[in-house]
């Protein structure tokens, strides 16, 4: 009986250079697994790998040297302890993500919470090729969100209060891109300069700030044989139900014109980033 390859790669399982031996890619959503799914992965290393797994650049898991015949086995196995496997070839992939606002004091979004919702949104959907979503929480930028198709930066959008602020200067200090400024008691942000990185909040003692936390999107990143960083084409999204819309709007775009087997860049650089863009400030403009 001929083995389809293609459906087993579809499932997680990948081919490796050992006849008969796949590579299992599982699905770990913004790079977080519970310890019960820690001790069934390394339940099924034990039993039907060589013992040990592999953490990819995705944050993903891959548990390789699983045979062709355990193969139902395995996902079942897995099954009991909550854990799925994940995807490969043209089709979106597993989002990941930073520990955004919920555990790193320098988030300025709820990352994970995201990331399901994406991931539940959108994962394993079938496309031209593959597609990647990307989360960072803040403008440290630790997921590098820029190298995937779509990458979300989440940040603050913020409004001096005067009545709460006693002039101490700390919010002036902490803005790394010199937006802030103070004259005579008076503090102005300028807008052209903020990164929307939220230093001026998390520093300031008395919480004299108003703030918008939301999303930056970058499209066409891409990192690999060909490097390109994402752009991003449309201000601050102040809520996420828009940010949801744009995020369908992207995709669409790219299953309506991706040739087969081209990346979402070489896309948007083939039919023209300006039809892209008017698409996107449509979305965003309501």
């Amino acid at each position: 009986m001929a083995v389809d390859y293609g459906t087993l790669k579809k499932g997680g399982f990948m081919r490796q250079k050992q006849k008969n031996n796949f590579s299992l890619r599982l699905r770990v959503v913004g790079g977080n697994l519970s310890a019960v799914q820690l001790a069934k992965i390394a339940e099924v290393a034990e039993k039907f790998g060589d013992g040990h797994v592999h953490l990819t650049s995705r944050q993903s898991v891959e548990i390789p040297f699983i045979k062709l015949d355990d193969i139902d086995a395995v996902k079942a196995a897995l099954a009991e302890g909550g854990v799925e496997p994940g995807v490969c070839g043209p089709r979106v992939r597993t989002v990941t993500a930073c520990q955004g606002e919920a555990i790193c004091p320098s988030g300025c979004i709820d990352t994970f919470a995201l990331a399901k919702e994406l991931d539940e949104r959108y994962f394993a959907r079938e496309l031209p090729h593959k597609f990647k979503f990307g989360i960072t929480g803040c403008q440290n930028n630790c997921l590098k969100a820029e190298e995937n198709d779509l990458g979300i930066k989440g940040g603050i959008k913020v409004k001096w209060r005067e009545s709460d602020c006693i002039n101490c200067g700390v919010c002036e200090k902490a803005c790394r891109s010199k937006a802030i400024s103070i004259k005579d008691g008076v503090i102005s942000v300028d807008e052209e300069k903020c990164n929307f990185c939220g230093r001026c909040v998390k520093a300031c003692p008395t919480d004299a700030w108003d703030t918008v936390h939301g999303y930056i999107v970058s499209f066409g990143g891409l990192f690999g044989n060909s490097i390109s960083k994402g752009e991003a084409i449309i201000p601050f999204i102040e809520d996420k139900e828009k940010l949801m819309k744009i995020c369908d709007a992207a995709i669409e775009f790219f299953a309506e014109n991706a040739n087969p087997g081209e990346r979402f860049k070489f896309t948007l650089d083939r039919v023209g980033r300006e039809k892209f863009n008017e698409k996107i400030l449509e979305v965003y403009n309501g």
